[in-house]
């Protein structure tokens, strides 16, 4: 037969005393009085039958005992946040977490999602951005839009759209001192280049256009986060290389134009990942039918 589970409140105080080695302070993180979180650790120490602090004048240290222990309690008590946490998100069914690139929230996603908040006013959309890839065992993300082939185990991958590479820049490098009319006029303007996953692309376009690829390498400006290299584009510092997804809007609007008509595909793709298991949640099968339109809308 087990052990007969000690009690919980000597176990939280146990914990919260271990960690600060203080009562009160134990006391005041549990909200209740010094007194209270002495007679709980005295009652726990009596239930182990095993002393757990020692109290030396105004100090308070852990037996070497209570150090063995506090792991496996701090442990169980994380372990029960997690599962309340769990919990709570299973029934919270309108909040949706998407994951993706800060560059491709804020030139693709971003402006399409008021669309979405119409059609789905039930649907909390909650954007998180990061360059590394999902854990979906931790529970934070409902789905990911990553850049790849899409074969990753495990996870449902549907294609969104792929990219085109091509030289984007401001209407106002067409004219000027130094106009920009074909890609020779290249060596005669600054490349702006992006880090993070883009640093070959301006080697790569040079390459399918015949150029030499020394070009990359004059003197130019990089930048950390594409939508900034855009960004730099749009405010006429220099040329940089585009993607469809990121400067479809730019282009639309006049901000950017395309100087030349060499274009380069890309190897790979956008896709929306997501759990196999949890891939038919209705606000995920919402959200996913709804961005598979809209893509196919844009054409």
């Amino acid at each position: 037969m087990s052990a007969r589970l000690p009690s919980l409140n000597g176990l939280r105080a146990f914990e919260a005393a271990a960690r600060h080695l203080s009562f009160t302070n134990a006391a005041a993180e549990l909200n209740v009085t010094q007194t209270a979180i002495s007679h709980q650790i005295r009652r726990l120490e009596e239930e182990l039958g095993i002393r757990l602090f020692i109290r030396q004048n105004r100090a308070l240290a852990l037996t070497p005992q209570a150090r063995d222990y506090l792991p496996g309690v701090r442990a169980a008590f994380n372990d029960l946040r997690l599962a309340t946490d769990r919990l709570l998100r299973k029934d919270n069914d309108h909040v949706l977490t998407v994951s993706t690139l800060a560059s491709l929230a804020a030139k693709w996603l971003l402006p399409r999602l008021s669309a979405f908040q119409e059609a789905h006013p039930d649907i909390d959309v909650r954007i998180t951005t990061s360059t590394s890839m999902v854990d979906f065992k931790n529970g934070d993300v409902d789905a990911a839009i990553r850049y790849g082939r899409g074969r990753w185990p495990g996870l449902r991958a549907d294609w969104l759209t792929a990219d085109q590479l091509f030289p984007v820049c401001s209407p106002a490098l067409l004219q000027g001192d130094r106009p920009l009319r074909t890609p020779e006029d290249l060596v005669h303007h600054t490349l702006l280049h992006s880090s993070g996953g883009y640093d070959d692309d301006w080697r790569l376009w040079l390459t399918a256009a015949g150029l030499p690829t020394d070009i990359s390498k004059q003197p130019g400006l990089s930048f950390d986060m594409i939508f900034m290299t855009l960004q730099a584009a749009i405010d006429g510092l220099g040329v940089a290389v585009g993607r469809t997804t990121y400067v479809e809007g730019d282009l639309a609007k006049g901000r950017l134009v395309v100087p030349f008509k060499i274009s380069l595909p890309a190897d790979a793709g956008f896709y929306l990942v997501s759990p196999e298991a949890a891939a038919n949640t209705p606000k995920l099968k919402a959200f996913r039918e709804w961005l598979l339109a809209s893509v196919q809308a844009k054409g």
